[in-house]
């Protein structure tokens, strides 16, 4: 009797220890299904907070989004009417230049008539001049032939004047010579009966 106690009570203590074994381990896996569970769950609250995040970022974005797109519009707008502006003053400073354009083609159309008639003018006149140059030196040298013919006979009319005056002279000269003597000795006779001398004088 004592022996079948004896295994009884080891067959009880095993079997306690068998129960015990268990329970540690579903306490164990109960845990761990907790602690998965948490973990989990706090997975799940991180993956919430970044989906808000998320969400939050993608809400601000499609504002900048929305923001740019109308920037984008204001811009494509303003530079469509600068762009009309622009080719506006384009045409108009293309108008302005061939109106221009014209005006000066006219213009110097109108100089080059002018000029080409100043040049007629001034070959003219150039032209007069020379001949009157020419007119001038001919007569010059027709003068300058009547100076020099002039001088000769003046030369030989003075020649002839003097010749004839040279031999009046002669002429006369002996009759001179004697009232010079007259008149020389008559003054010297005068100076004596005043007492005086020629060389006094």
């Amino acid at each position: 009797m004592p022996l079948k106690n004896k295994e009884k009570g080891k067959k009880s203590g095993a079997q306690k220890k068998k129960n015990w074994g268990a329970d540690v381990e579903a306490e164990s896996r109960h845990r761990l299904v907790v602690l998965e569970k948490e973990l989990l769950r706090d997975h799940l609250a991180l993956q919430r907070d970044e989906a808000r995040r998320a969400k939050a970022s993608e809400d601000q974005l499609k504002q900048r989004l929305q923001r740019v797109e109308a920037e984008l519009e204001g811009a494509r707008s303003e530079g469509k009417a600068i762009y009309a502006e622009m080719s506006r003053q384009c045409h108009a400073l293309q108008e302005d230049m061939q109106s221009r354009s014209k005006q000066l083609e006219e213009e110097v159309k109108g100089l080059r008539g002018q000029l080409e008639a100043c040049q007629r003018e001034a070959a003219a006149a150039r032209e007069e001049a020379e001949q009157a140059l020419r007119e001038r030196d001919q007569a010059l040298s027709q003068l300058r032939t009547h100076v020099a013919d002039m001088e000769a006979k003046y030369e030989e009319i003075l020649q002839d004047s003097l010749d004839r005056l040279l031999a009046k002279l002669r002429a006369i000269k002996s009759q001179w010579d004697g009232t010079a003597l007259r008149l020389h000795a008559r003054h010297k006779e005068q100076l004596r009966q005043f007492g005086l001398t020629a060389l006094d004088l």
